[in-house]
């Protein structure tokens, strides 16, 4: 991919829920988990999505506005036009050497979709992954039976128990800091919900990468539309490091 719009087919299509799909293209790229791209729709408008997979590149997208309500008329082969792809992405510890080699992933909503990419790299890596998928519901679960058919440690929870733990992603967060050893946690979601990672890494004294969703116009760091501070969550992110 390059700097500009890159026209892509359609592979297919999966209804995740009723307002959820992903979409799986004819193209692949070289990426990082973390890492998004500018999705086009000609006449409507560009918005960021983080990837799902890069090899077919897949994204997830909720349908919210007139882009994604856009995207979601699509059909296979029909097109949209990407560019990509953008931004800082998670970074696995490159040796096993270290003690212990289990990473703990926080996905809120929607957060699961670079989470997922994420889970890929880290199994493939020999490493123990343990996923937190919180939602409202158990009809906005997302991705629950993809992570633990990778293998993964999967804990569900919802703010009204339909299905799972009933509570917040980030109580489980904290109950099982008390009980297992991590080597890092990884989260995505709604910045309340990364606030309270932070909050709880930190009291662990457990390195953690966040990653933030934010509006944004260019994607690399020109429009200033996604500053957080002077931290630009396109140029700068939208992962960012917590070092403890």
């Amino acid at each position: 991919m390059t700097s500009l719009p890159q026209p892509v087919h359609i592979a297919s299509i999966t209804t995740e829920n009723a307002t959820v799909r992903t979409l799986v293209f004819d193209k692949r790229m070289v990426a990082d988990p973390g890492q998004f791209v500018m999705a086009w729709l000609p006449g409507v408008d560009e918005k960021p999505f983080s990837l799902v997979c890069a090899d077919p590149v897949t994204l997830t997208i909720a349908r919210v506005g007139p882009l994604t309500a856009g995207v979601h008329a699509l059909k296979p082969r029909e097109r949209l036009w990407l560019r990509g792809p953008l931004g800082r992405p998670f970074r696995l510890d490159p040796t096993l050497q270290a003690h212990p080699t289990s990473i703990l992933l926080v996905a809120g909503g929607y957060g699961a979709a670079p989470l997922y990419f994420l889970a890929q790299r880290a199994m493939a890596a020999r490493r123990e992954v343990t996923v937190i998928s919180g939602a409202q519901t158990s009809r906005d679960v997302l991705f629950a039976r993809r992570f633990a058919a990778l293998g993964a440690r999967v804990v569900v929870t919802t703010e009204d128990g339909s299905l799972g733990i009933q509570g917040l992603a980030t109580d489980a967060v904290a109950g099982l800091l008390n009980e297992t050893e991590y080597q890092c946690v990884y989260a995505c979601g709604p910045e309340p919900m990364l606030d309270a990672v932070e909050r709880l890494a930190r009291a662990h004294s457990l390195p953690a990468q966040l990653s933030y969703e934010q509006y944004m116009r260019c994607g690399f760091g020109v429009c200033g539309s996604c500053a957080r501070g002077d931290w630009l969550v396109c140029r700068d992110g939208p992962v960012r490091r917590i070092s403890t």
